[in-house]
């Protein structure tokens, strides 16, 4: 648990060093992944029609429901690996 755990903080430092700016489908999945981790299902308010961006990052981080904090640390780890 604890190396996951250092895994997913040095992940969250490497999403910042990324070669190239993933397009915005990856971060999207990238917010999702690391709000499922750190905070669980999401709880919060849908944001209204005029928030495009907020709802698209609500819904990315919604169809995450159900998925467990480990499982979400170790996709968002194996996500940055990818991508760096």
């Amino acid at each position: 648990m604890a190396k996951l755990k250092a895994q997913f903080e040095a992940a969250v430092a490497n999403s910042k060093n990324l070669s190239e700016r993933p397009d915005n489908a990856t971060l999207l999945k990238i917010y999702a992944l690391y709000k499922q981790a750190t905070a669980g299902d999401n709880t919060e308010k849908k944001p209204g029609f005029t928030d495009m961006v907020g709802r698209a990052k609500w819904d990315a981080w919604n169809k995450l429901q159900g998925t467990d904090s480990d499982d979400a640390m170790q996709q968002y780890i194996d996500l940055i690996e990818s991508l760096s």
